[in-house]
């Protein structure tokens, strides 16, 4: 592994000598010892016939640099595998990025039933799909050659192998997987882009991971790549990742290992020095006078605080709704009570934990416009009684370190792996969460909705200050259903209505009052943001509750979404806890 060098590819057809490695991550403090209980965290992870660990040492093949930092990235093998067990493929990531990857080896499970086709066997052959030498034949430089395994009839590739020369793999460089025992998987962020004027072909690559993604799907990502020629390729791919046949998901963390996995690494989440409107605890926000109104009834009633005379279960119908009471020191919360509420689920075939942790603030601020340098705090625009938001931490159930972490941002949301975070403490990383709106960064700033390259937007101001809660103290784990009936429902999650009443104003006028102040040639930019936001950010609309909030934002992946409904009609009284396990992002 000597060298560590890649050329630089320039415009004019030369080549220079560039370095372009990437540093390797760690987290800031080392991992503990969790306690033991079943396999989490045992190294190796069974996936029905096959066992599988995870392999972080590498030797690299081949890299590429462009004067576009975009456009680097370097390509390794496996190395150390233990002993027994068998290379999928080949790794590659981006060299702007710090070093954080992994692929998974795979081995027979001995003692498996199934007595026909081996669960691995070697490729046939390789298939060229691309080499970096088209064109430039003429240049000693390190080259680069992309081969597909072909497999055997019945089985499926999982993974490409890349060569420094135009020598094909041997048939021992990787196994392919039985067809039986793997699922579909899809492109999802760039790895590399190669257009130049150099080339005869160009070239793309991308991360892969499965295509279904749900709290009950079987997908496992193996860690590898895909590539073609074509930049807009979107048909089915020619590898696969593996599938989880462990129904019992034994690799996932026992209810003493959660506690002690939130204890290291539960976020401290920030607000902003300038926030009003703090979170409390629900018990907190029903003791201090939250009411539940019914449709057509003058009467309103307060709410215990359990949440225990809540109508649960049914559909937001718009029978009842929850409404704050008329002293406004509810709205500005208690963040001396508050708590994250927490989900945890299987992710990526049970290869991942996934735990969710959830905010509640009594009431969301309104929004302020940014336009340029000037800033507009709107009136009402964005205002709501009762705010959830979220973020979520992804666990390898390999060695319990922490992957990445999910910041939900209104209507959308970001994964940012643990090398782009911000630590406060030991390995426990820092949300921000953004003035009025409570949207989730990793970083402090102003996040712009909207026009950013225009610099028009609803601005999302984030920064650290005294306001904070520590979600590795503060917290209650309200679903894992994974553990049975280990985990008991507080009464509220039941509640499928609406946190706050709908409230129709005319917004109009309000917009109107800005466009005054500002240029003619600006006011259609303005006008073409503001209407581009769902009608909820327009209208005082409170959220649903959890569980419903959760079912709004998992519907958009429609491609889980007809198996859970089986789910809905066979359990009604679990289908948005069942819904809470898609990956939304």
């Amino acid at each position: 592994m000597d060298g560590w060098k890649c050329f630089w590819w320039n415009s004019g057809g030369a080549y220079d000598l560039v370095s372009s490695e990437s540093e390797p991550f760690s987290l800031p403090s080392s991992i503990p010892d969790w306690p033991r209980g079943n396999g989490f965290a045992t190294g190796s992870i069974c996936l029905g016939e096959i066992e599988v660990v995870k392999v972080s040492k590498f030797e690299r093949i081949w890299s590429y640099s462009s004067e576009n930092k975009n456009s680097r990235a370097a390509f390794y093998k496996p190395v150390e595998i233990p002993y027994g067990f068998f290379c999928l493929g080949h790794y590659g990531q981006s060299t702007v990025q710090p070093f954080q990857g992994f692929l998974l080896a795979a081995r027979p499970v001995l003692n498996s039933k199934n007595m026909g086709l081996p669960p691995l066997q070697k490729p046939l052959d390789y298939t060229l799909i691309w080499c970096s030498t088209n064109r430039e034949k003429d240049y000693d430089i390190e080259s680069g050659f992309f081969w597909l395994p072909c497999p055997p009839e019945g089985y499926r590739s999982v993974g490409l192998v890349v060569t420094g020369d135009s020598t094909k793999p041997s048939a021992a460089e990787v196994m392919c997987v039985r067809a039986d025992l793997v699922e579909p998987c899809e492109c999802h962020e760039d790895i590399l882009r190669i257009e130049s004027s150099s080339l005869d072909i160009p070239f793309f690559i991308w991360k892969t991971r499965p295509s279904d993604r749900g709290i009950w799907s079987k997908g496992a990502p193996v860690g590898t790549f895909f590539c073609s020629v074509d930049c807009d390729f979107d048909g089915e791919l020619s590898i696969s990742c593996l599938k989880n046949l462990d129904q019992s998901l034994s690799s996932m963390p026992n209810l003493e290992q959660i506690h002690a996995l939130i204890k290291h690494y539960g976020p401290t989440v920030f607000f902003h020095p300038k926030e009003i409107y703090l979170p409390s605890s629900v018990p907190w926000f029903f003791s201090n006078g939250a009411i539940l109104c019914k449709k057509g009834d003058e009467e309103v009633h307060a709410i215990d605080a359990r949440g225990s005379n809540l109508p649960g279960g049914g559909d937001n119908d718009g029978e009842y709704w929850i409404e704050l009471p008329a002293d406004d020191r509810v709205k500005r919360g208690s963040l001396e009570s508050a708590e994250l509420y927490i989900h945890v689920k299987p992710a990526l075939g049970g290869i991942f934990t996934d735990i969710a942790m959830w905010v509640f603030c009594p009431f969301n601020g309104p929004a302020n416009l940014k336009i340029g340098l000037l800033n507009f705090p709107l009136k009402r625009i964005g205002q709501h009684v009762g705010d959830w938001e979220h973020f979520t931490l992804r666990i390898s159930n390999f060695s319990g370190e922490l992957s990445s972490l999910y910041f939900s941002q209104h209507s959308g949301g970001e994964w940012v792996d643990a090398s782009g975070l911000e630590f406060v403490e030991g390995n426990r990383a820092i949300v921000y969460s953004s003035r009025s709106g409570h949207a989730s960064f990793p970083h402090p700033g102003t996040y712009l909705q909207g026009m950013e390259k225009l610099g028009i937007g609803i601005s999302n101001d984030a920064a650290r200050s005294k306001l904070f809660v520590d979600s590795s103290v503060n917290y209650q784990i309200i679903a894992a259903e994974y553990l049975g009936d280990a985990v008991s429902e507080p009464c509220w999650l039941q509640f499928m209505r609406e946190w706050g009443p709908t409230i129709v104003y005319n917004s109009r006028s309000e917009l109107d009052r800005i466009m005054r102040y500002l240029p003619v040639n600006l006011r259609f930019s303005v006008e073409s943001v503001l209407t581009s936001f769902p009608l909820s950010f327009m209208v005082r609309k409170a959220p649903q509750g959890l569980s419903r909030r959760i079912i709004g934002w998992v519907m958009r992946e429609v491609r889980c979404c007809s198996a859970l409904m089986c789910s809905y009609q066979s359990q009604p009284s679990k289908f948005q806890i069942i819904l809470c396990g898609l990956d939304w992002s």
